[in-house]
């Protein structure tokens, strides 16, 4: 989870200019390799909680966090809405996964 929340501020630092690209180089070569690798195993398990979030207003269609995890360089996060859009929808994801394992 604390990879996912380096991600999560590195992507909003970043898309808000909080973070400059080349500050965020190190943590995104750190962290988006590492989360790739893993992610495989999560895929499953985490589907059935994006597809009940919202992206953009609308019912997610596309998985948050791939979609998160294909961005190449935090160059990549510049300007990039539709990521911003689909932030929240792997928050929410995690929490509710999280909420149920703990239940």
């Amino acid at each position: 989870m604390a990879k996912w929340d380096q991600l999560e501020a590195v992507v909003v630092q970043v898309h808000r200019e909080k973070m400059t690209v080349a500050e965020a180089a190190p943590i995104f070569a750190e962290v988006w390799p590492w989360l790739r690798r893993q992610y495989g195993g999560w895929v499953a398990t985490l589907r059935p909680y994006w597809q009940q979030t919202k992206a953009a207003g609308e019912q997610t269609q596309t998985d948050p966090f791939q979609l998160l995890l294909d961005l190449e360089s935090p160059t990549a996060i510049l300007g990039n809405w539709r990521a911003m859009q689909h932030l929240p929808a792997a928050r929410e994801a995690l929490n509710h996964l999280l909420r149920d394992q703990n239940d």
